[in-house]
């Protein structure tokens, strides 16, 4: 059966909308009908080579959809079932997943070498990060669905696929902020409007939201930033001014760039926490000096897919979107079809887009 799928034919060319075959779900599988989408910088990183993944490919991760048939032995889920795709599903055996690390898991992405349909000249295509959200319809393996937590639209459980996990879980797991800590965040994107609400929900005494345009100030504040400052190569120094000269106890740094990894380090207290969650190129070199990493006793650490097990943490974020603690509809700047994701990318690039949602 033929659908619409956002197709990337070769790294660094231009995202094409076409027809794609895709054949129904076999053993262990599930056919789900995309009710959203969101685009996630992490596809732009795929789709400029910054992260490797075997093209063509139809990309998007981060979605949610409802079941429309499931292939032998699949019982977890059922037709009409509302589900959340998971990018990074874990294989429950390998050295991480046994250390219950699930988010390290070492096979986590072995279904992204796969072929899972075909464009309609017949060239095959697979599935970037594992569930190519970026189309109508897509099947997946069993593993890469969840059911959708009670109470939380279909369209906005998108969100919780990546964004929400990161974000939250880089301020829940990996730096672990505590009540009554001063939290920095980097970057205010999807992840990062995440972060600030995750870091609100912690309760931190200062959030300060950093980013490069003066106009996401009203975003950032409505998720939770109590100061805004917009990067500069005083970033640090203002970052310090606002928290006594002293600096935050933690930042989290989403961007995944060398200059702004240094400032989130530069920014934090002597003995502080710094946890990089954004994506950078093999180009983006840091350097420090061996004598300041033993003078400012700070942490530096990595987060992937937030430390999260979805799993686990789907059904607590959804206990804080009930409670009114959690807003996905925050995280959202645009509202686009399938056929508006090229000029999403584009806005990327130029540094100007905002966070967009893809409602089938």
């Amino acid at each position: 059966m033929a659908v619409r799928a956002a197709v990337l034919p070769a790294i660094g060319s231009p995202l094409e909308i076409t027809g794609i075959d895709l054949p129904d779900p076999g053993p262990g599988q599930v056919r789900v009908r995309l009710a959203a989408a969101g685009v996630c910088h992490s596809d732009l990183s795929l789709s400029d080579g910054t992260m490797r993944v075997p093209v063509p490919a139809v990309l998007g991760h981060e979605g949610a959809g409802t079941v429309v048939s499931v292939g032998e032995g699949v019982d977890h889920v059922s037709p009409g079932d509302g589900v959340v795709l998971n990018w990074a599903p874990s294989c429950g055996a390998c050295h991480a997943c046994s250390l219950g690390e699930v988010w390290l898991c070492a096979n986590a992405l072995s279904g992204a070498a796969d072929v899972y349909a075909r464009t309609t000249e017949g060239t095959d295509l697979h599935p970037g990060l594992n569930v190519a959200a970026f189309a109508e319809e897509t099947v997946v393996s069993a593993s890469c669905v969840l059911p959708v937590p009670d109470g939380v639209p279909l369209t906005d459980a998108a969100l919780l696929g990546c964004a929400v996990l990161t974000g939250y879980g880089a301020v829940h797991h990996s730096a672990r902020v505590r009540q009554g800590e001063t939290v920095a965040v980097f970057g205010v994107g999807g992840v990062g409007l995440a972060a600030l609400q995750a870091a609100r929900i912690a309760g931190a005494s200062k959030i300060v939201a950093v980013d490069v345009s003066a106009e996401k100030e009203e975003l950032a504040r409505a998720a939770g930033a109590t100061d805004y400052v917009v990067a500069s190569d005083t970033t640090a120094r203002e970052i310090r001014g606002l928290t006594g000269k002293q600096g935050v106890d933690v930042a989290v740094e989403c961007a995944g760039r060398a200059v702004t990894i240094r400032t989130a380090w530069d920014s934090t207290r002597r003995g502080g926490r710094t946890t990089v969650v954004g994506i950078g190129g093999k180009d983006q070199q840091v350097t420090f000096n061996a004598l300041e990493i033993f003078h400012w006793g700070r942490t530096l650490s990595g987060c992937v897919y937030g430390n999260s097990d979805p799993a686990r943490d789907l059904p607590v974020l959804a206990g804080h979107i009930r409670a009114g603690r959690l807003d996905l509809s925050a995280l959202v700047t645009e509202h686009i079809s399938l056929d508006g994701i090229p000029a999403a990318f584009e806005n990327m690039l130029a540094g100007k887009g905002g966070r967009a949602l893809v409602v089938f």
